[in-house]
């Protein structure tokens, strides 16, 4: 572990990437943040537990630990929208999913600032997944990279309705064989939770940046309601009977998915 990420190696052919997952507000940045932003609350609570399973499958699991209010590491650099003409967050968010204000009057980042994250923050990240990538094709032709992502079920600002428990992205088929996809939808659908494919949510900057099929690396983000495993409200709490309900669903989707990786030429 570092101070900005976690990372613990296996040596299937999976990488389980989780962006969202960090609490952490640098001290030195704390004065900055409003007493609503200290909640945390668009984090991707608890996805590490969630996702404990994955170490049976010998799995290479990444998860940050600065919040994605200090900086979005499913953003590209640039800060490009990643769904143009809809209501979405950046780089370095300004606002909670719920439009509330992050900062302090005059206390949001300016560019030299927003430059500073991406070299502090961002660029870490992204070298450990290009890292731990290259580790594993060296012993294996393909690779799963599969994104954890969750998310509160009914966001008013962002999507309409409340989301379907599990959200499938692969930009449309782009970052990852067919094969791969197929597999995750089919044990997506064939479990009692409300499910779409590339729907609201068709994989964030890691899953089209890295998502390379034709070079062996094959992409899949799944966001997923919090509802599902979790209370969306303060204080966020783990809830082990939902969770546990939920888990073989997940674990059915990425097992299907690394098994059709295996099976290509």
């Amino acid at each position: 572990m570092t101070e900005l990420f976690s990372i613990e190696r296996g040596e299937a052919p999976l990488l389980i990437s989780i962006p969202h997952l960090g609490t952490k507000i640098p001290q030195a940045l704390e004065h900055l943040y409003t007493e609503e932003a200290k909640k945390l609350a668009d984090t991707d609570w608890h996805l590490n537990r969630l996702y404990s399973f994955a170490r049976e499958l010998n799995a290479t699991i990444i998860g940050a630990e600065i919040s994605r209010y200090v900086i979005d590491l499913n953003r590209p650099p640039n800060d490009e929208s990643l769904y143009p003409g809809q209501t979405t967050t950046g780089l370095c968010p300004s606002e909670t999913f719920r439009g509330e204000p992050l900062y302090k009057p005059d206390c949001a980042p300016t560019e030299a600032e927003r430059a500073k994250r991406v070299a502090q923050y961002w660029q870490p990240y992204h070298e450990a997944l290009k890292t731990e990538l290259k580790r594993l094709r060296a012993t294996h032709k393909n690779v799963l990279l599969w994104e954890a992502h969750s998310i509160a079920s009914v966001l008013p600002r962002l999507f309409e309705a409340k989301l379907p428990d599990l959200n499938l992205g692969t930009q449309d088929g782009r970052t990852c064989a067919e094969e791969v996809q197929q597999a995750a939808i089919a044990a997506m659908t064939q479990s009692p939770y409300t499910s779409i494919a590339n729907g609201r949510f068709k994989g964030g900057y890691i899953t089209r940046s890295f998502g390379a099929p034709a070079h062996g690396i094959h992409a899949i983000q799944l966001e997923m309601c919090q509802s599902t495993y979790m209370n969306e409200d303060a204080p966020f709490n783990y809830m082990s009977d939902r969770a546990e309900a939920v888990q073989p669903t997940l674990r059915n989707m990425v097992s299907a998915a690394l098994e059709a990786v295996k099976q290509l030429a």
